[in-house]
């Protein structure tokens, strides 16, 4: 694999096989989620194991322009909480790459005493924002936006009211948003999703101390509750995982281990579907660390069988769905993806992503508005792929490229570090030829 600087590019090489061991840096979502609870906590909380992805350096960033003092060592970041109140800042909050930042964090903004006032990069700005918007303003926040709700978000904090609320459409990061505003207003907050999505918001308040209620899709916080420092080492990024779980799913006899990883239940379906479509795949090492399950995951590749990733599948697998569709090809009976519109408003919009890098390399795709349907048996070959900016696509189609007849060129790959990186140099270190 090699790399030029210019326009990011990355060569990728078929391989005959991928063996070996990895330890990934910790998880996106929890390390996200733990930095702004400690923003709002008292004392210092430590997180070993961080995550090195540029999304989460930006909410670090953000959470310095709101007065909390931070460190990042070779070993942890340290994040000085300050209670519930944080500082008014003196310029924009610049969320890069990262909607998980925007979203979650404006729900902390909502319960704050001033203005504010949320920006991002070119393709954040084009993401949409009413989800969070309607019901933090329900909760009494103003908070104003582009057309279309999109980016910049200037939200006016004040006093928050308790909600009870039903998401139209799944998602983690809305529910976390308003999990974080109910903490701040008065009275339970009630949050009801029509499927369950991952549960790191609830696990991460209730590691800080907060008392959250479960049951079913609903979840319930109490306004007011106080925050406690925490000292935690953040398990390794199931969703970066992915990716080296299907580079090694596409070869038989392959053997890969991955430890320390993460395993939260409401995060491992990969692993289920992957064990369905015909790998081998055992766990080991489980542990407990606040809340969240972690474990050693070894991987035994075997002739690939296909899948349907429908409904509750869709919400549970959103992020991993580029690389499954991007081993789709290989496997026996294809992949189809349905109930995935939420794929559109990514950071690129995914579906036509892969469908536009699939057909390049020589693949049969049907695209629907909501999802994909990729034929079985298919043999791919080598071509010039754009990342559209997209990590999971550049990481996606380095995947792809492995069993691929030729060398495949990603441009603009350097967007894999939103998330994982060294990526590239992980894989490549892995990949055998």
């Amino acid at each position: 694999m090699t790399t030029e600087s210019k326009d990011s590019t990355v060569v990728v090489r078929p391989a005959r096989n991928v063996a070996g061991a990895l330890r990934l840096p910790g998880d996106k979502s929890i390390s996200h989620r733990y930095a702004m609870l400690a923003a709002v906590a008292e004392g210092t909380t430590r997180l070993e194991n961080f995550s090195t992805g540029a999304d989460c350096a930006s909410t670090l960033a953000c959470l310095a322009t709101l007065g909390v003092e931070l460190e990042r060592t070779k070993d942890a970041v340290l994040i000085q909480g300050r209670g519930p109140k944080l500082q008014q800042p003196d310029r924009p909050l610049d969320c890069g790459n990262s909607g998980s930042t925007m979203r979650m964090l404006s729900g902390i903004l909502a319960g704050q005493a001033f203005s504010s006032e949320l920006v991002g990069d070119e393709s954040l700005s084009r993401r949409p924002m009413a989800r969070i918007i309607a019901p933090l303003e329900a909760m009494g926040a103003q908070i104003a936006a582009n057309d279309g709700g999109c980016p910049p978000l200037r939200i006016t904090g004040t006093h928050l009211k308790a909600i009870d609320y039903k998401m139209p459409v799944a998602s983690a990061q809305v529910k976390s948003a308003l999990l974080f505003a109910g903490l701040l207003a008065e009275g339970e907050t009630r949050v009801e999703e029509p499927v369950r999505t991952r549960d790191h918001g609830e696990l991460a308040l209730r590691a800080f101390g907060a008392e959250v209620t479960q049951q079913g899709n609903q979840a319930r916080i109490a306004g007011g509750q106080k925050l406690r420092a925490i000292e935690a080492e953040i398990p390794g990024d199931l969703s970066s995982a992915a990716f080296f779980l299907c580079a090694a799913a596409l070869f038989p006899g392959s053997q890969l281990q991955i430890s320390d990883l993460l395993l939260n239940p409401t995060r491992a379906r990969l692993l289920d579907i992957l064990i369905l479509m015909g790998v081998g795949i055992s766990v080991a090492k489980l542990e407990d660390k606040h809340g969240e399950l972690v474990g050693s995951v070894e991987v035994d590749g075997r002739d690939l069988r296909g899948a349907l990733i429908a409904g509750a599948d869709t919400a549970a697998l959103i992020d991993e769905i580029p690389v499954l569709a991007a081993i789709a090809p290989y496997t026996a009976s294809g992949i189809e993806v349905r109930d995935a519109r939420e794929l559109r408003v990514k950071e690129s919009d995914r579906i036509a992503s892969i469908v536009t890098n699939l057909r390049a390399m020589g693949a049969e795709v049907q695209e629907t508005e909501n999802g994909l349907k990729i034929p079985g048996r298919q043999t791919l070959h080598g071509a010039e792929i754009d990342s559209f900016n997209d990590h999971r696509i550049a990481m996606a189609f380095a995947v792809a490229a492995l069993r691929a007849e030729g060398e495949t060129t990603i441009h603009r790959a350097d967007a894999a570090g939103i998330s994982c990186p060294g990526f590239f140099a992980a894989l490549e270190a892995l990949s055998e030829r």
